[in-house]
Parts: structure tokens; sequence; C-alpha cells
């Protein structure tokens, strides 16, 4: 039966080439060999299908979480999207005991900060008018310019921080 099929095949093959000289188109085509009788073929066949059917349910079984998974995930998404409602349709949450204590605290942190700031400003005020005698700040600039030019390395490490203003909270 193999025999007759691959002789009609060459047959054909043979008919449709064009009648060239070219030395491998007039080589006899040996037909395949196969081995029917032998029963290890037919082995390596089962198992080719056993795994296929194998991968098969790999693959339902994948997908089946992945449409659970993105059952959970749609769920989850609706969760979020219900607490987002909610917090812009409800007002402000009140604030608890805890939270009016922190907030009190830190406020008072920043009014200390400001008594700490303007205290430093004037301990600088005052080492200002030792380093550079009783004058006024207005001529200080005067005075640094009579100042020899090695002292004003000294003179640059206390400059006043009037022209800057305090932080404001």
């Amino acid at each position: 039966m193999t025999k007759e099929v691959t002789k009609t095949i060459i047959k054909e093959v043979r008919k449709e080439a064009p009648k060239t000289s070219h030395h491998y188109l007039n080589r006899k085509i040996r037909p395949f060999r196969s081995n029917f009788n032998n029963p290890k073929p037919k082995k390596l066949e089962d198992k080719i299908v056993e795994n296929l059917i194998e991968l098969q349910k790999v693959n339902v079984n994948l997908a089946e979480k992945f449409d659970k998974l993105t059952n959970q995930i749609s769920a989850l998404l609706g969760l979020f999207e219900n607490a987002a409602r909610s917090f812009a349709t409800s007002p402000s949450i009140q604030a608890s005991d805890k939270d009016r204590e922190f907030l009190e605290k830190v406020d008072k942190l920043l009014e200390q900060n400001k008594t700490i700031a303007k205290g430093l400003t004037l301990v600088e005020e005052r080492i200002r008018e030792r380093v550079y005698g009783q004058q006024s700040t207005s001529s200080m600039p005067m005075a640094m310019e009579e100042k020899p030019i090695r002292e004003e390395k000294s003179i640059e490490e206390f400059k006043p921080s009037i022209g800057r203003p305090l932080p404001k909270f």
C-alpha cells in the first residue's frame, strides 16, 4: 500500500518538475521506510497522546485558576470602589482624642520652635555687639570695610541674620 502511494507521488512530482538536466532531478526518489509492524512507535505514539491529554488537563486547570483569580480581583476592585465612594460621600472623619492630643503637641512644639528661633537671633545680636563693640547694626558695613583683610573670614562667620526672615509656621 505504501509503495503504491509513494510511486504515484513520484510520478506526479516528475510530471510537474521542469525538464532540465540537473542531476538531482534525475535521481530516483526513495520511499520513506516506516516500520508499521514495529510496536515501539506505537508505544511512543501512546505516550505522546497521554502527554498531550495531561497537558490539556493542566491548561484547563490553569484557565480555571485564572478565572477564579479574575473574579477575586474584580471583587477586590469593587470593595475599593465602595470604600472610595463612602469616603467621598461622608464628611471628614471625626478626629479621635489621640489625634487631637497629637495635634496639640505638634502645635506646642511649633510655638517652642518659634521661641527658640527668636532667642537664638537675640543671642546672635548680643555676640555681634561684643565682637564689633557698641556699634549699631546700620553702621556695621562701614566697620567691616575698616577692618583688615585677614579678619574678614572671622567677620563672615558672624554675619547678621537680620536680613533673613524667621520661619513661619
